[in-house]
């Protein structure tokens, strides 16, 4: 349940350490202690788009980044966020239609010299 739909990334086990130094060749009680603890992964609830319909799932931070990443780039990334979704394909198809007006610029302008 408390894991990451698209990596599995989830809770993880590990020890804490004190900043108490420990003595050199001193005795064992002097040592740092360390105790159990937990590590919980950063995970963001939202909806994303699945089969058509939106479905509220975890995703870890560094999915969800990756994600935007791609909608920015111009790619296909590999889930789409219900929320999201007008808001980046509006910027596309300004981003596109940008490039495209620069392409043509430089073609007329190689057309007349």
């Amino acid at each position: 349940m408390f894991a990451c739909y698209h990596c599995g990334k989830g809770l993880l086990y590990g020890r804490s350490h004190t900043h108490h130094r420990g003595v050199a060749g001193g005795r064992w009680k002097k040592r740092a202690p360390k105790t159990q603890r937990i590590f919980k992964a950063n995970l963001v609830r939202l909806s994303i788009i699945e089969n058509g319909k939106p479905t509220r799932v975890r995703l870890c931070a560094k999915c969800l980044k990756r994600i935007r990443k791609d909608m920015i780039d111009g790619k296909k990334p590999f889930l789409t966020l219900a929320s999201v979704k007008k808001e980046m394909n509006t910027k596309n198809k300004e981003t596109k239609a940008a490039e495209e007006a620069k392409v043509k610029k430089t073609k007329t302008a190689k057309k007349k010299t």
